[in-house]
């Protein structure tokens, strides 16, 4: 494949999944995993909506390093591809772009936004962003007559 077809199926993927997962680190440095619903914008900055309390919410708070997978499940075993991401995450507390999130959070739902307000002080839920730094798109290779899974690096933005 080209970059420009990998390209194509990162966006696709991405497009149509609606999950990604995120791999956070505790403040004792135990690994955490956490998938989330998300939207995403013309950047690819991915934005959700979680409990302030949740373990993923909290290590982002104390350290914003995050990789992020996209992958399609639906598909047969050894046709799945997924995308890869390595950025920082971030508790959004600027009320613009608490509106920005929502916006493309809650067009993608299709269900009614919900009040700004309701992300901020007493409410449990806050808003928050992935922003990727780097990004792969996995591929078959092989290693010593054997099959083993590849990483492709691909532009985020092309």
């Amino acid at each position: 494949m080209t970059t420009k077809e990998y390209l194509k199926l990162a966006k696709k993927i991405i497009k149509n999944i609606k999950y990604i997962n995120l791999a956070t680190v505790t403040p004792k440095g135990q690994p955490w995993n956490t998938p989330v619903y998300t939207a995403y914008d013309k950047n690819y900055t991915f934005y959700w909506a979680s409990d302030k309390e949740n373990i993923h919410s909290l290590n982002i708070k104390k350290k914003s390093n995050t990789f992020a997978v996209v992958y399609d499940s639906t598909v047969k075993e050894g046709e799945g591809y997924g995308v890869y991401f390595v950025g920082k995450s971030y508790e959004i507390i600027s009320l613009k772009e608490m509106a920005k999130a929502a916006k493309y959070l809650y067009s993608r739902t299709g269900n009614k936004p919900r009040a700004i307000k309701e992300f901020m002080k007493r409410f449990p839920r806050r808003l928050y962003k992935f922003v990727p730094e780097k990004a792969w798109i996995n591929d078959d290779g092989e290693k010593n007559d054997n099959f083993v899974d590849v990483r492709i690096e691909i532009p985020l933005l092309s």
